[in-house]
């Protein structure tokens, strides 16, 4: 067991070192031609941080686990949501930029609506359905850039977010650095998935539970590091617009892979998460509207926490 455990948390380093790195090389090969910082930023970097997820749920897909596919999904976004949302606010109250309270929150909300029925209509997500899914993060992707270009004439309050990236990281470097990544990317899903699944088996607990809490919250890392920095430096749109951002992805990209791959069984048990999940979407699409105007608060956030920590326990105890 704790072999399982050490191999878990190397996973875990190789899977959050690896979007590192592969962000870190592509983001050098889009500036080498010349495509722009913030295009990169939220494109590249955004689905940087949603690669862990990735490899996950299509290693456990490609092993025949739907359970921990979707659950890391589920949980991971539930994750983002209320533990790292609600602890970045802590940190520092959040600003709700227009775009971010007009059309971000409620296209994930819409998107997550979307994939509850996807998941309720035959208890399978099909082929069909991750085309449908991978379409509209196409469409989303489109939105991003437009989104990009348009900026600070949609949102008077709000500034571009700028990428750094090292310019003099040369074109074969960049290549190394990708093929790194993709390399600890995939050994650190296969370390995740195979010894998560294993330490479920011995002590009898579901890859439900496996997927929602320890993969869900060891995925998210990229995520938290990136949101509490931010939150930590004042920059509170790029804390809320990075958990926003990331949920919209590993719905649409990362399950339309996933069930691309092999379609994905849906246990209807996780229809409490999608709840869970659902509501917490529609509370956050509130707190623009109500006092403080534009903002979640410290308390707003404490809330969103405590949330969470109540439902990791039920989670445990049921």
């Amino acid at each position: 067991m704790f072999l399982s455990i050490f191999l878990i948390i190397i996973g875990f380093i190789l899977l959050i070192k690896g979007a590192d790195v592969l962000v870190d090389g592509a983001s050098a090969v889009a500036k080498r031609f010349h495509i722009p910082e913030i295009i990169i930023g939220l494109t590249i970097v955004s689905i940087g941080t949603s690669m862990p997820e990735l490899f996950v749920s299509s290693t456990s897909s490609l092993n025949g686990s739907s359970d921990m596919a979707i659950g890391n999904i589920i949980g991971s976004n539930l994750c983002n949501l209320l533990m790292i949302l609600g602890l970045s606010t802590i940190i520092k109250p959040v600003k709700f930029q227009r775009e971010t309270r007009l059309i971000e929150i409620p296209m994930c909300l819409a998107i997550t609506i979307i994939f509850t029925i996807f998941c309720n209509t035959t208890r399978t997500i099909s082929k069909a359905e991750a085309v449908a899914l991978i379409v509209m993060f196409i469409i989303f992707i489109i939105y991003t850039i437009i989104m990009s270009k348009k900026g600070e004439q949609f949102d008077k309050d709000g500034a571009l977010i700028v990428i750094e990236t090292d310019n003099e990281i040369s074109m074969l470097k960049s290549i190394v650095f990708i093929i790194l990544g993709i390399i600890g990317l995939k050994i650190g899903g296969d370390l995740t998935v195979n010894n998560a699944t294993n330490i479920a088996r011995m002590f009898n607990v579901s890859e439900k539970v496996i997927g929602l809490t320890i993969l869900a919250i060891g995925t998210s890392l990229p995520e938290l590091v990136t949101s509490v920095t931010a939150a930590i430096k004042g920059n509170s749109d790029i804390a809320i617009g990075n958990i926003i951002g990331s949920n919209i992805f590993n719905i649409l990209l990362i399950i339309g892979v996933s069930a691309l791959i092999s379609p994905l069984n849906y246990n209807v048990t996780y229809n409490l998460q999608l709840a869970i999940l659902i509501i917490s979407t529609i509370i956050l699409s509130l707190f623009p509207v109500i006092p403080p105007k534009n903002e979640m608060s410290r308390f707003n956030g404490a809330v969103y926490l405590v949330i969470y920590i109540i439902y990791i326990t039920i989670l445990f105890i049921v």
